[in-house]
């Protein structure tokens, strides 16, 4: 079993899910998205299972800096701007085979460990 986790290093549930399969000693490949962006192709594929609206962190400190919150944001804009600024994803974003989680989801997490895929 290896695991991808997109996140940032200073994100605390990054950290936890790093935290989490380290612990498992699950091989993990880490992107950092303040050096790398994920692709577009990544993130569709979040997008097709989790919708787009929840792959975008309202609550973090990067969209209001940004003045978002102010902004009437549309689904078709949200993709895009996230591809372009990576930083406005709510991480962690794991990726086992087919199997993706969003957020801290350790429920999930645990779910794919005991099944050994």
């Amino acid at each position: 079993m290896e695991v991808q986790i997109f996140g940032t290093k200073k994100c605390k549930d990054t950290q936890k899910a790093l935290r989490f399969f380290k612990e498992r000693r699950i091989k993990v490949h880490f992107v950092d998205l303040n050096e790398r962006a994920a692709s577009s192709g990544e993130l569709r594929r979040f997008e097709q299972k989790f919708g787009v609206e929840a792959l975008l962190d309202r609550d973090s400190k990067r969209f209001r800096d940004r003045g978002l919150h102010v902004a009437h944001l549309p689904e078709p804009r949200i993709l895009p701007l996230l591809t372009d600024d990576p930083l406005l994803l709510r991480t962690p974003l794991v990726r086992n085979g087919n199997q993706l989680s969003l957020g801290l989801a350790e429920t999930t997490w645990k779910e794919w460990t005991k099944s050994g895929s």
